[in-house]
């Protein structure tokens, strides 16, 4: 059982994270709910395996507020049982009580190796070793975060991080009320809301609202009640899509929606033929078509 000493200081900048699709698209993003289901099966095929030891830099910034030593101690030994993954979270039991939660942050990492492949990084800040494989959580920029707990039931971190928008009792009802809780908000910011829309970022926000033909800075108030039936259905399609897409090897989405036209400057709208526009909602940058969203 090893425990790292580190010096590393918090990088205080806001760039995006950047990452290389399958077809030389880069993607600057934070990590949304398909992206974190892949980072999650990666640690998948180790489920059955006991620990032999764990290394960490217990002084980082990803463990704030975390028991580091608790950790080592109770993690060491212990047999990796079950991932789980919840909007931009992961959590991953190991024996009875042991409750290990991941958050990417803006460039945390995955990976799952083997003891002939792996080589160590200065910013492995989390390696948990069996027999058989090594699971490394890396960081190069510090805004992820690790968390641990011992208890009969799930944390309370997982319990609270809201409704899981793929579940059948994830109804309109539930995501109409949502949207009446903030009725002065526009649409593409409570989106955003990770209380109410656990998984969704950026990308799929504009996504969900293009589909819909909803402008992004219409206030929820201002939506008619089909513009809401239609709002959960594209809701629904997009996180269903983007699992069947990216989750499983971060493949590229087909040309067919936004996403492969919003990051360039000049884009146009693959259903209008249109100029797309960057505007802020919520102090975000947020890509629409004018055309098929209107304006405000």
């Amino acid at each position: 059982m090893k425990v790292l000493r580190s010096s590393y200081t918090f990088a205080g900048s806001s760039l995006p994270r950047v990452a290389l699709c399958s077809k030389g698209i880069f993607l600057k993003l934070m990590p949304e709910l398909a992206e974190v289901e892949f980072y999650k099966r990666r640690w998948e095929p180790s489920i059955g395996e006991t620990v032999v030891s764990v290394t960490l830099h217990e002084r980082n910034r990803v463990f704030r507020g975390t028991d580091t030593q608790g950790l080592v101690k109770h993690l060491s030994g212990s047999d990796f049982r079950e991932a789980r993954a919840h909007g931009k979270q992961m959590m991953f039991r190991f024996g009875e009580e042991g409750w290990l939660g991941v958050h990417l942050g803006m460039a945390g990492k995955l990976f799952r190796e083997t003891p002939d492949t792996y080589t160590r990084h200065k910013h492995d800040h989390l390696v948990i070793e069996t027999h058989e494989s090594y699971l490394v959580f890396r960081d190069t920029r510090y805004f992820g975060r690790i968390l641990w707990d011992r208890l009969p039931s799930e944390p309370d971190w997982w319990k609270e991080a809201g409704p899981d928008l793929l579940a059948d009792e994830y109804t309109f009802n539930r995501m109409n009320a949502s949207l009446q809780r903030r009725p002065g908000t526009p649409i593409k910011a409570l989106l955003l809301d990770q209380k109410h829309f656990p998984g969704i970022g950026n990308w799929m926000a504009d996504e969900i609202l293009w589909r819909a033909a909803i402008h992004p800075a219409k206030r929820t108030r201002d939506l008619k009640e089909a513009e809401r039936q239609v709002l959960y259905r594209r809701l629904r399609e997009v996180c269903r899509g983007a699992i069947r897409v990216i989750a499983p090897d971060w493949s590229t989405p087909p040309k067919s929606w936004l996403f492969t036209h919003r990051w360039k400057d000049g884009g146009t709208c693959p259903k209008t033929g249109e100029p797309l526009r960057r505007v802020q909602v919520g102090g975000r940058t947020t890509c629409y078509s004018p055309a098929l969203q209107g304006e405000m």
